[in-house]
C-alpha cells in the first residue's frame, strides 16, 4: 500500500482486515487537539528550562524550539546537552491539569471492538499515558504502552524506535496500523510496512514550530499517509476487521 488514500468524509467502508496490531500515538490523537493539553506542556517545559539553566524566559523558549527541531522532543536536547535526569522533567512536565479531557464512551466501545492487539506508542512517560486513559475512559483496553523509557528516551520519528517497539512486541509491521497526529512521525511507520492513519485537527499550531513537524491538517496529503480522518471514533466505525469479517461470512452461512 503505497499511494495516499482520502477517507475524510468518507462513507465507504475501510478494509483493515488484515490488522492484527493497532498503535495509537497518545496526545492529540486519543483526545482532541483542540484540548490543548501541548500549551500546558510547553509552559512546564520551558519553566523547567528556565529555572535549571539559569535562563530568561524568551531564551528558555528558544533553546525549548531548538532542541524539539534538532532531537524530536525537548528533553532529548537537555539529556544530551545538559545531562537532564528525565524522570524529573517528566514528572515536572506531565503535572498539569486534564480536566479539560473528557471520557469518550463511544471511542472505548470503538476500541474494544478491535481485534487483535492494542497498544500505545508515546513520546511521553507511562505515568502521564495512565492518566489520560483513565480521563477518556479507556483503561484496561490496551494490551501495553510504549513510552519514551521503553524508547530508551529515543523518540519519535526515528526509526530505531519503532524498531524497537516492533521487537519488544513481537508486531508484525505488516499486520499493523499506527495512529498519528503528526504525518513525519509516520514516515518511518509506512518504510517498515505499516499502515498509516493521520489524525488531524482544526487546532492552531503553536508559534515556532516548523511547518513538517505541525500536527496534521484537513486536507494535508503525503506519500506516506494512506488514511487521513478528523474523527478518529468515527474512523475506527467505519473500519472492516477480521472480527467484523468473520461476522458477516457466519450470517451469509445457510
Amino acid at each position: 500500500m503505497t499511494a495516499f488514500i482520502d477517507t475524510i468524509n468518507a462513507s465507504a467502508r475501510i478494509d483493515l482486515s488484515h490488522i492484527d496490531a493497532w498503535v495509537f500515538d497518545l496526545d492529540n490523537t486519543l483526545y482532541p487537539a483542540e484540548c490543548n493539553l501541548f500549551a500546558q506542556m510547553h509552559v512546564k517545559m520551558e519553566t523547567f528550562i528556565q529555572r535549571r539553566l539559569g535562563l530568561s524566559q524568551e531564551a528558555a523558549r528558544r533553546l525549548h524550539k531548538d532542541y524539539y527541531v534538532r532531537y524530536g522532543t525537548a528533553l532529548s536536547g537537555l539529556m544530551r546537552e545538559n545531562a537532564i535526569e528525565p524522570g524529573e522533567f517528566l514528572d515536572y512536565v506531565h503535572d498539569i491539569d486534564l480536566a479539560v479531557v473528557e471520557a469518550n464512551e463511544a471511542l472505548a466501545s470503538a476500541i474494544a471492538a478491535l481485534p487483535g492487539k492494542r497498544y500505545i506508542f508515546t513520546n511521553g512517560s507511562v505515568r502521564h499515558a495512565e492518566n489520560v486513559m483513565a480521563r477518556l475512559g479507556v483503561s484496561g483496553l490496551f494490551h501495553a504502552i510504549f513510552d519514551i523509557e521503553a524508547a530508551d528516551y529515543t523518540p519519535k520519528p526515528h526509526r530505531k524506535t519503532y524498531e524497537r517497539f516492533i521487537g519488544a512486541h513481537a508486531v508484525s509491521a505488516n499486520k499493523a496500523a499506527m495512529f498519528e497526529d503528526l504525518a513525519h512521525n509516520l514516515e518511518s511507520a509506512h518504510a517498515l510496512g505499516m499502515t498509516t492513519v493521520l489524525v488531524c485537527s482544526q487546532a492552531a499550531w503553536a508559534d515556532g514550530e516548523p511547518e513538517h513537524m505541525r500536527p496534521g491538517r484537513v486536507g494535508e496529503r503525503k506519500a506516506h499517509v494512506h488514511h487521513v480522518t478528523e474523527d478518529l471514533t468515527g474512523f475506527l466505525g467505519t473500519v472492516i476487521t477480521a472480527a467484523t469479517t468473520n461476522d458477516d461470512q457466519r450470517k451469509m452461512r445457510p
